[in-house]
């Protein structure tokens, strides 16, 4: 279903819960595995994944519409993943690097998180980025989005999140090669 449809839907209260499963059946896997990619944890994606859909409940009636609905979505849930590992760094007094390590182990400890050798590599080399280079990263890479879609969920320019993506490329490929 389009998601024009769907806001239609949404927009009659007859018809809105029908519209909001809808939605949720649409992005739902999607916006899983963005969080899971930066939380790592199930548990946690899953708690943060139902606090986006809440969101998206809330306030789906005063979506303008000058963006695409799936970008919206994501930029909440990005918000979202950074809201909940601020907080988890600034609740145990972290460093950074503590907050990678922590998350690391959750990738050798996960039994749902699978791969050869090198795709666990790159686990955990993503793990020694900077929160939001680590989501351009992710967005651009596995989530094939243009450089436009990001800059529309993030609210940075096109070529900020270049830069960004090029540093993440760099240092990924400097944690490869130390390895």
């Amino acid at each position: 279903m389009e998601d024009k449809e769907i806001l239609e839907k949404f927009a009659n209260p007859e018809s809105r819960n029908v519209a909001f499963n809808q939605l949720v059946r649409k992005y739902q896997q999607k916006v899983y595995w963005h969080i899971r990619k930066m939380v790592i944890d199930h548990d946690d994606t899953d708690d943060l994944t139902q606090e986006v859909f809440l969101k998206v409940w809330k306030n789906l009636e005063n979506f303008r519409q000058d963006a695409q609905l799936f970008t919206w979505i994501y930029r909440i849930a990005t918000n979202e993943c950074l809201t909940f590992l601020a907080s988890k760094k600034r609740r145990f007094f972290l460093p950074i690097n503590d907050v990678a390590a922590e998350l690391s182990k959750k990738i050798d400890a996960s039994a749902t998180i699978s791969g050869d050798e090198i795709q666990l590599k790159l686990q955990k080399a993503l793990l020694k980025l900077p929160d939001k280079q680590r989501l351009v990263f992710n967005m651009k890479y596995y989530d094939e989005m243009k450089y436009e879609e990001i800059s529309q969920v993030l609210g940075t320019s096109v070529g900020a999140l270049k830069a960004s993506y090029h540093h993440a490329v760099k240092k990924i490929e400097e944690f490869l090669k130390q390895d």
